[in-house]
């Protein structure tokens, strides 16, 4: 197997994750979209369409047209990009910028292990989606107890989580080339890893990224 799938996988990954950081740049600048967005009912509306994007595209990529998974995971990437304006109202570019040049290299690092490893990373699988699960609910309690120690300390066990998640995505991509479409298949997997480098980001950037003044 020559692992073809992956120049689109990644090419979609990218397509994805400029749609976001272009989206939010955009959104940033525009005050009228933000008072929409960042109204209580508008960001709680933009989550739920989030969410459903996620789970749809999810459940039904391999029931999907190669263009209904396309269009589902760049609106996806789309309004992702809505909610992430926040982040270039709340700290500097620089900042930004270092941090995801961070995450692109924490990302590569994982990316190589789970293409080359032998080792059936399947076996972690359960561990990692039960201590995303645990993340999680404790996240939810910290928005109770605003304890920004415990929050710090869930954004460290979140980047170690998701470090694992793109060895697990990358060999799980490389296991069902063959068995799936591949236009599907670059798009689902684009989606999981786009989902991984977002998560990265956003835990590396509460940890280490400077506000602005």
């Amino acid at each position: 197997m020559n692992n073809k799938i992956f120049p689109k996988v990644f090419m979609w990954m990218s397509i994805g994750l400029l749609v976001t950081f272009l989206t939010g740049i955009y959104t940033s600048t525009n005050v009228d979209a933000l008072e929409v967005i960042f109204n209580k009912s508008g960001y709680w509306i933009l989550l739920i369409i989030e969410l459903g994007l996620a789970i749809f595209l999810s459940a039904r990529i391999h029931k999907m047209s190669p263009t209904t998974a396309k269009v589902c995971y760049l609106l996806y990437t789309f309004f992702t990009g809505l909610t992430f304006s926040s982040i270039f109202i709340v700290y500097k570019i620089e900042s930004i910028m270092l941090i995801f040049l961070v995450t692109a290299i924490l990302f590569l690092i994982f990316a190589i292990i789970g293409k080359t490893t032998k080792v059936d990373l399947t076996k972690i699988s359960t561990i990692l989606l039960m201590a995303l699960l645990g993340i999680i609910i404790c996240t939810i309690i910290n928005i109770f107890l605003q304890n920004s120690t415990f929050d710090m300390i869930l954004s460290g066990i979140s980047v170690l989580i998701f470090m694992g998640f793109i060895a697990y995505d990358i060999q799980k991509i490389k296991r069902l080339e063959g068995w799936i479409n591949q236009d599907n298949l670059a798009v689902i997997g684009a989606f999981e890893l786009y989902l991984d480098f977002i998560n990265i980001f956003l835990d590396l950037l509460s940890l280490f990224g400077d506000s602005k003044d």
